[in-house]
């Protein structure tokens, strides 16, 4: 399928179309049928195969002619014009946070900065300053955010990493000479971001394995071809480590590189202390002679209970509550992604989402849900299309018809509602109680002082209306850094006035992360797993929430929507009172 690279190539046009400074309209759809092209299920060849690219909306006749020119030619010619008259490299600095096409533009112009590191070194010698609305502190923020470009460039997050690894996964599980397959280290552990992938496989026939890994389509480059351990690289460039291991050891290989380095190395202490042995190949006893005896190595279950230990879940095996572990305690039953009954925040077509409430509800019923909260933007975030206060009523109405057809689910009258830069919300009172669900967000402000962005969360907390916070930290995952907030101030607030933290589960977000979730457990926040979802597509994404709530040592208790309907309605109409 193309419709990846189609989308982002019209993207692209639309940027370099902002930075020419051309038709607002012409620009628009460009964006806009990327977006749609994106979100669509099927192979955009076949839709042009049948004539039925017009069906995609956005989709008119001249961008329905470029479509036809990449599947023909792999390339546009309006984009090769383009980028004779405007560098092509400016793509890259539009991407630094707090850069659009304006300021590229500006730069391109004024100083003829055409890549990042020419950014750079303009900023580092105060070649900026003097340039219109540039400022110190501006110049502070696109150096911190070429830091977090550059790094985000190095590690993916933990939705895109999954994505990688199930295409290999389930090409490799196809082998009948495959026994046993897992992800291993940092994806395995569902850490936020992931530098490289590590697959193992249990096989008593490797070469085979290798020779089938090494020449999947999504293999760019062989980096090492062995008898046991293989690399590549993958067209996004990234690295790819197959390891295949006895099915003796498979249990044992598993534990050893999942990792993390840090818990390896705990183990190892626990080992030494007990006269024993770790390593890839087992679990050893060590007598006085030297001589080893292996105890456990067929599952990593029969490994851990060797060394005196009960199952670790691979999402505990970091430094978050690491003292807890190996201290004998009993670890909780850590929340499953079939303990959530229903979804609380997401996005349909009454504001920026891709699909009508009624797909998205349809969705929702075949993941198992209950429920699911229509939480479009308010107003003030004009970006998305926010819901103005006439077409609530619009959007109610249409949620009552469709409720009246449902049985056993519910949808429910939601918003992610904007909290401006003094903490107010973007609805009154009077129509912020019409809502079963209100989510509270901050998306504008990034750059204000600590107290006043903490002021402005603790404000929204104390709203009687609002249910929860949504991704309080505002990160951006290769994009944006969390803004300055006081984390501990604001989770006193959240757990005086009974509002939820959110773990937003979108792959580029993840926030809270797992160590602020366990951070604001410890407090006694209470905690809400939504998808954030702008597509039916997206719905998925609640595993990620749920990973990182796990990391966390969350159990199902402390997450409001694993409730049925009826108690989760109770706890939200008690908190409103």
């Amino acid at each position: 399928m193309k419709n990846k690279e189609i989308a982002d190539l019209l993207d692209r046009i639309g940027v370099l179309l902002e930075i020419k400074d051309d038709n607002v309209f012409k620009i628009r759809a460009y964006h806009k049928a990327a977006e749609n092209i994106a979100s669509v299920a099927e192979d955009i060849a076949t839709l042009r195969q049948e004539n039925r690219l017009s069906e995609i909306p956005g989709i008119g006749k001249a961008i329905e002619e470029k479509i036809a020119e990449y599947l023909d030619t792999g390339k546009i010619k309006a984009y090769q014009e383009l980028i004779q008259e405007i560098p092509e490299t400016l793509l890259d600095i539009v991407n630094i946070p707090s850069i659009g096409p304006k300021k590229a533009k500006l730069f391109w112009e004024e100083l003829r900065i055409k890549n990042v590191d020419e950014l750079r070194w303009a900023a580092e010698d105060g070649k900026l300053l003097g340039l219109p609305g540039i400022k110190e502190k501006t110049i502070e923020n696109i150096l911190s955010g070429i830091k977090v470009v550059q790094a985000g460039q190095e590690r993916m997050n933990l939705g895109a990493a999954t994505q990688i690894a199930e295409q290999f996964v389930a090409a490799l599980k196809s082998l009948p000479e495959v026994k046993e397959i897992s992800v291993a280290g940092s994806l395995r552990r569902s850490r936020e971001t992931i530098r490289d992938i590590d697959i193992l496989v249990d096989s008593t026939d490797p070469q085979k394995v290798m020779e089938t890994f090494v020449c999947l389509p999504q293999v760019k480059q062989i980096t090492v071809q062995g008898d046991t351990k293989s690399s590549v690289l993958t067209k996004e460039n990234v690295q790819v480590d197959l390891r295949v291991v006895e099915p003796k050891s498979f249990g044992a290989a598993l534990l050893y590189f999942t990792g993390s380095k840090n818990f390896n190395v705990k183990l190892r202490q626990v080992a030494m202390k007990k006269n024993m042995k770790v390593n890839e190949y087992g679990i050893f006893r060590v007598a006085v002679s030297g001589k080893e005896t292996c105890v456990a190595s067929c599952t990593e279950e029969e490994c851990l209970n060797a060394l005196g230990l009960g199952y670790i879940p691979p999402e505990l095996r970091e430094d978050i509550g690491e003292s807890e572990l190996f201290s004998g305690r009993k670890i909780p039953k850590l929340i499953e992604l079939k303990d959530i009954r229903g979804d609380l925040h997401v996005h349909s077509t009454w504001s920026d989402g891709r699909n009508t409430i009624a797909q998205m509800a349809e969705t929702a019923q075949k993941l198992g849900y209950e429920y699911l909260s229509i939480s479009d933007h308010s107003p003030r975030l004009r970006v998305a299309g926010g819901v103005s206060p006439e077409n609530l009523k619009k959007k109610k109405k249409e949620i009552e018809d469709l409720n009246s057809k449902l049985k056993n689910f519910r949808i429910l009258f939601g918003t992610e509602v904007e909290i401006d830069s003094d903490g107010n919300l973007d609805y009154n009172e009077k129509i912020l109680s019409e809502f079963d669900i209100v989510i509270a967000a901050i998306h504008s402000g990034f750059e204000q002082k600590q107290a006043q962005l903490t002021k402005r969360l603790v404000k929204a907390c104390q709203s009687k209306y609002v249910t929860a916070i949504a991704h309080p930290t505002g990160v951006h995952l290769g994009k944006r850094e969390p803004y300055d907030i006081d984390l501990k101030e604001i989770c006193k607030a959240a757990v005086d006035t009974n509002t939820f933290l959110e773990i937003n589960s979108f792959p580029v977000r993840l926030d809270l992360n797992s160590h602020n979730v366990y951070f604001a457990h410890s407090q006694g926040v209470q905690f809400v797993i939504n998808s954030d979802a702008h597509s039916i597509d997206h719905l998925p994404f609640m595993k990620f929430g749920v990973a990182i709530a796990r990391r966390g040592w969350l159990t199902k208790e402390d997450v409001l929507n694993t409730l049925p309907l009826k108690q989760l309605e109770k706890v939200i109409k008690n908190r409103n009172r």
